[in-house]
């Protein structure tokens, strides 16, 4: 790590499985801290993601590496009565340890925050949940697509009047929480700079979802009447999804009274005097029937041409890209949003950086994630821990192999 990153010399355990987690080390390393990802014996499920339906199938661990980058790794089983020794001097080592570990496991395991709080009041211990702390679903697992998406109301609104709830993107609710939770991270330590002393921070699934669904949902809090997005029968047919004649999807988004700068820029000023638009009531009344005008203009000429049409009038749109075409953006690589990966092997050079800059700071050089245990003796003697007793360590079962 280089001493000129904002949070070189920050300790982190990750203790977390599958993403968000995780994530939220990732963005702390992305700055400097140095990270030991904690797995169990059989490391964290998420290693496989590459390999489970319906995310995208590849043979190189793509989501393993995003998820776990810059980090060294271990394993440690606290089942065992031998790993005790080993969690204490890693707390005692730690400035932030993240968890997700549902808490009746935690408790099993004497995780919880009273548990090692003991050995290092400094310790800002950072709790992700799916559902909060309290109520009675407090000790579900929770999912990005359960906790985030269908609990929060998000899934229920990104759909079309009639159709079914669709499939969310998947870590997209999770990518949100981490940062949700970073930044109590971050809150955390400042006021630790402050007291002296560490704290119990957390967030959750549910509450993270709730916070990106918070414009509807307030409107749910007064009472409020509700439009049902219906591509072909819109509350506004200048802000709705349209099809180019390539077959390229774009969403436009003008308000009502922009309209002549539309009927402008499709060369259609004939809509402006038309009856069934030429006053606000009657527009209104007739969305449908400008949608099928729009539908037709629409899918008369390519993607390029009315890209350059909108950009002359000031027409606020976005084509629809698919992950492929996402990827050769040159705004993605201009900006730092995807930058290289050292060290990951096979087809996967590049990775996805954390969505957070600070100008004059640097960020470290991505680095491949860990393999199952790899760092397990080195981190072992960086506590302390002579050769015979890592021996012993091993022979006990409390930490497993490298690899194994």
């Amino acid at each position: 790590m280089t001493n000129d990153s904002i949070l070189s010399g920050l300790k982190v355990l990750d203790f977390a499985s599958y993403i968000a987690g995780p994530s939220a080390a990732v963005i702390l390393s992305d700055f400097g801290a140095e990270v030991v990802k904690v797995e169990p014996p059989g490391g964290d499920p998420w290693r496989m993601g590459n390999n489970s339906p319906p995310e995208p199938q590849a043979n190189d661990a793509y989501q393993w590496h995003l998820a776990n980058r810059n980090k060294r790794g271990i394993t440690l089983n606290l089942k065992s009565p031998s790993a005790r020794p080993v969690l204490e001097r890693l707390v005692r080592w730690a400035d932030v340890l993240i968890v997700n570990t549902p808490h009746p496991a935690r408790k099993r395991l004497e995780l919880e925050y009273d548990d090692v709080v003991q050995w290092n009041p400094r310790l800002i211990y950072a709790d992700l949940t799916g559902f909060g702390e309290k109520g009675p679903d407090a000790d579900h697992p929770g999912f990005d697509i359960t906790s985030y998406w269908a609990r929060s109301g998000l899934l229920s609104l990104t759909r079309d009047a009639g159709a079914p709830p669709t499939w969310p993107v998947g870590g997209s609710g999770d990518n949100a929480t981490a940062v949700g939770l970073y930044s109590a991270i971050l809150l955390a330590l400042y006021q630790r700079e402050r007291n002296g002393r560490g704290a119990y921070v957390t967030t959750s699934l549910l509450a993270e979802g709730v916070w990106s669904a918070s414009v509807p949902i307030q409107a749910a809090l007064c009472d409020a009447d509700f439009f049902v997005h219906d591509r072909s029968r819109p509350a506004n047919a200048v802000k709705n999804v349209y099809r180019a004649s390539d077959g390229i999807w774009f969403v436009l988004v003008a308000a009502t009274n922009k309209l002549p700068v539309l009927a402008k820029a499709i060369d259609r000023m004939d809509l402006l005097t038309d009856p069934r638009f030429s006053d606000p009531a009657k527009l209104l009344q007739n969305m449908p029937q400008l949608t099928a005008i729009l539908d037709k203009v629409f899918a008369s000429r390519p993607m390029a041409h009315w890209d350059a049409a909108f950009n002359d009038a000031h027409i606020t749109f976005g084509a629809v890209r698919q992950p492929q075409e996402v990827i050769n953006d040159p705004q993605l690589r201009l900006n730092d949003i995807i930058v290289p990966l050292e060290g990951a092997g096979g087809k996967l050079t590049s990775t996805i950086s954390s969505p957070i800059q600070v100008h004059g700071a640097v960020k470290v050089p991505a680095k491949r994630a860990p393999e199952l245990g790899e760092h397990n003796e080195e981190v072992l003697k960086q506590l302390g821990f002579s050769l015979a007793e890592i021996d012993s360590l091993r022979a006990s079962g409390a930490v497993p192999q490298a690899g194994g």
